[in-house]
C-alpha cells in the first residue's frame, strides 16, 4: 500500500501542528509542578470532556471493538459498555469529591484519607503499582493498535512504527505537559471523529459490502447485529460472559483505566485540572456521554463489514503475508479494512488513527510522569525539591516511559489479550474505591490486601491457565477472593486515626450513613447531604446515554418503532437530569 503526496502532507501537517502547541506552552507549562501536570488548576469543563475522550479513543480501541464484535458480535461490546453504570457514578458521587480533596494526583489521596506508615508507604506501594506497572501496560497495547496498523497500512516493522510513532508523541509530551497534551487533545479528538466516519461510510459503499443494507442482510453479519441478548434463544455458556457478568459484576468490581470505580488514573488527573467542582462534574458527564453515546457504531459498523470481506484469520493473513504469524488475530481486521481507502482520505485516516494514538500516550506518559514525580520523588526520594526540578524530573520520566512501554509491545499479541488481563488484575478492588468515600472502615491495610490479593490470583490464573475456568469464571473468582479479603481487614485490621477522617470529612464531605461514627465527635464542620440526589442523578444519566446509544443503533438497523421508544427514554431522562442538576450543590 503505497502513500500519496497528499497523504503524507496530512499527516506531516498534523505532526507539526502537535509539536507547535507544545512548544508554544512550554514555557507556561514549566513554570511549576502544577502548570505542568494539572494545567495551572483553572481548565474549563468543555475541554478537559474532550481531552478525556479523546484518551479513551486510543489506537487499540476501534481494534478491541472489531474483535468482539468478530467473535461474539456486537453484544460482545457489553464488556466496555457496562463501565458506564461506574462512569456516572463518577460523575455525580466522585467528581466533586475529588476536585474537594485538593490532592495533586490520585495516589496522594492516600495520605488524607488513611494515616500512619502504612498509608505512606500504601501511596509508594500505589504509585509503583499504577504509575509504572499498570502505566505501561496500558500503553504497550495502545503501542500494539500502532504496531498493526503501520504494518499493514505502511507495510513498517514493527520497529519502525514504535520508533516514528512515540517520537512525536514524547517531544510535545516532555516540553507542553498536561496544557499541551489537553490542547492537542482537542484537535486530534476532531480529527479522530471525523476520520472514522468518513472511513465507515466509504466502507459501506465498497462493492464487497454494497451498502448498510445489504451488509445488515449478509449471513455473515446476521448473526452479529444484536446489541441486546435474546434471551430466549442465547445459550447460558454466551449469556454469562457476554451480558450477565459485566453488568452485574464487572462495572462494580474491576479497575480498568478510564473506568475507575470512583475516578482514578487520567480521569481524576482532568477533575484536579478543573477550575471548581462544577467544572469538572460537567467535564466528566461529556466524557461519558461522548465515550458511549457517540463513538461506537462507526467501529461497529466497520467490524461488521470486515466479517464480509475477511470472513475468517486465513483471509486476513492471505491478504497481508508479511505481517508477522502472531499478530493476525480478530483485532487486525480494523486496520485491514482501512486499506480500500482512497488517497486523501487514506492520509486523514490513517493520520486520525496516529492522533489517537498520541492522546492516548500522551495522557498516560504525563499522568504517570505526575505519579512518579509527586508521589515517588517527592514524597520519599528528594522532599526538598525544587519546582524547576520537579518539572525536569517529570520530562526525564516521560522519556523513560514511553521508551519501556514501546519496548514491551513487541512482545504483545493483541488488544482483548490486554484487556482481559487489566481486569483480572483489577478484578475484587473496585468496590473497595467505591466505598472508601462513604464507609469510614475502609484502612490503609485493607486497601494494600485487596491490590495484592487481587494482583496475586491474576497471576496465578495466568500461571496455571484459569485452572479450566471460562475468563468470566476467573473473574468472579477473583472478585469473590478479594472482597473477602479486603471486608475482612477493614473490619479486623488497624482503624485509621480518627483525627484524619475528621479532617477527611470536614474537607472532602461525602456525605452517606457511613460516616455516622465520624459525624458524632464535636469536630465535624456540617454533613453531606447530596447522596440521594446525585445517585437519582446517576441513575437518569444512564438512561439518557444508554438511550442514545440503542437509538442510534435501532435507527441504523431500521428498527424504527423500537429507535422512538428508546429515543423517548433518552429525552425524558435527559430533561429530569437537567433540571436535577440544579439541585446538586457546588462549593
Amino acid at each position: 500500500m503505497q502513500f500519496s503526496p497528499l497523504d503524507w502532507a496530512v499527516m506531516a501537517a498534523f505532526f507539526a501542528v502537535s509539536i507547535g502547541i507544545g512548544l508554544s506552552v512550554a514555557r507556561k507549562a514549566g513554570r511549576d509542578f502544577n502548570s505542568f501536570f494539572l494545567g495551572g488548576r483553572n481548565m474549563p469543563w468543555w475541554l478537559l470532556g474532550v481531552s478525556m475522550v479523546a484518551t479513551t479513543f486510543s489506537t487499540d480501541t476501534p481494534n478491541l471493538v472489531t474483535d468482539l464484535v468478530r467473535s461474539s458480535g456486537v453484544v460482545g461490546n457489553w464488556a466496555w459498555w457496562a463501565f458506564l453504570l461506574t462512569g456516572m457514578l463518577t460523575v455525580f458521587l466522585y467528581a466533586r469529591l475529588w476536585r474537594r480533596s485538593g490532592v495533586v494526583t490520585d495516589v496522594e489521596f492516600y495520605e488524607i484519607r488513611y494515616s500512619g506508615r502504612l498509608a505512606a508507604f500504601l501511596r509508594g506501594f500505589r504509585a509503583v503499582y499504577l504509575g509504572i506497572l499498570f502505566n505501561i501496560l496500558i500503553m504497550a497495547s495502545v503501542t500494539l493498535a500502532a504496531i498493526k496498523i503501520g504494518s499493514v497500512m505502511m507495510g513498517w516493522s514493527p520497529l519502525q512504527t514504535v520508533l516514528i510513532a512515540a517520537s512525536v508523541t514524547m517531544v510535545y509530551s516532555a516540553v507542553g505537559g498536561l496544557r499541551g497534551v489537553v490542547l492537542t487533545d482537542l484537535i486530534q479528538f476532531a480529527m479522530a471523529m471525523t476520520g472514522s466516519i468518513w472511513a465507515t461510510i466509504h466502507v459501506l459503499g465498497l462493492p464487497e459490502v454494497g451498502g448498510l443494507q445489504t451488509l445488515l442482510e449478509h449471513p455473515n453479519v446476521l448473526p452479529k447485529l444484536d446489541f441486546l441478548p435474546d434471551f430466549s434463544t442465547m445459550q447460558m455458556d454466551d449469556l454469562v460472559p457476554l451480558f450477565i457478568i459485566p453488568l452485574a459484576v464487572q462495572w462494580w468490581a474491576a479497575y480498568y483505566p478510564g473506568a475507575e470505580p470512583g475516578g482514578g488514573g487520567y480521569i481524576v488527573q482532568r477533575m484536579l485540572s478543573a477550575r471548581d467542582e462544577k467544572n469538572a462534574l460537567g467535564a466528566t458527564f461529556l466524557f461519558n456521554a461522548l465515550h458511549y453515546a457517540l463513538r461506537p457504531w462507526p467501529w461497529i459498523l466497520i467490524a461488521l463489514a470486515s466479517l464480509i470481506v475477511f470472513p475468517d484469520l486465513a483471509s486476513i493473513a492471505e491478504r497481508f503475508p508479511d505481517v508477522p504469524e502472531q499478530v493476525v488475530r480478530n483485532d487486525l481486521a480494523y486496520p485491514a479494512m482501512l486499506t480500500f481507502l482512497p488517497a486523501g482520505l487514506l492520509g486523514l485516516v490513517v493520520t486520525s488513527l496516529a492522533a489517537a494514538y498520541m492522546s492516548t500516550m500522551s495522557t498516560q506518559v504525563n499522568w504517570g510522569a505526575s505519579i512518579i514525580v509527586n508521589d515517588i520523588y517527592d514524597r520519599f526520594v528528594n522532599p526538598t525539591a525544587s519546582e524547576t526540578r520537579q518539572v525536569w524530573m517529570g520530562r526525564l520520566w516521560t522519556v523513560i516511559l514511553m521508551t519501556v512501554a514501546c519496548t514491551l509491545a513487541l512482545f504483545l499479541e493483541n488488544a482483548l489479550q490486554v484487556f482481559e488481563i487489566l481486569v483480572q488484575i483489577g478484578a475484587g478492588t473496585g468496590l473497595l474505591f467505591i466505598l472508601r468515600w462513604y464507609w469510614w472502615r475502609v484502612n490503609a491495610a485493607s486497601e494494600l490486601t485487596a491490590m495484592i490479593v487481587s494482583f496475586v490470583v491474576a497471576a496465578v490464573f495466568q500461571v496455571f491457565d484459569g485452572f479450566g475456568l471460562p475468563t468470566w469464571g476467573q473473574l468472579v473468582s477473583g472478585v469473590g477472593i478479594t472482597t473477602v479479603a479486603w471486608v475482612t481487614v477493614a473490619f479486623f485490621g488497624p482503624r485509621t486515626d480518627m483525627a484524619t477522617l475528621e479532617a477527611f470529612v470536614n474537607t472532602v464531605r461525602p456525605g452517606g450513613p457511613g460516616w455516622k461514627v465520624v459525624r458524632r465527635t464535636p469536630h465535624i464542620e456540617g454533613a453531606g447531604g447530596e447522596l440521594p440526589a446525585s445517585l437519582l442523578a446517576a441513575f437518569l444519566g444512564i438512561v439518557a446515554i444508554y438511550g442514545v446509544l440503542f437509538t442510534t443503533g435501532y435507527a441504523l438497523y431500521g428498527q424504527w418503532g423500537a429507535a422512538l421508544l428508546t429515543g423517548t427514554l433518552a429525552l425524558g431522562a435527559g430533561t429530569w437530569l437537567a433540571r436535577l442538576w440544579k439541585r446538586i450543590s457546588f462549593r
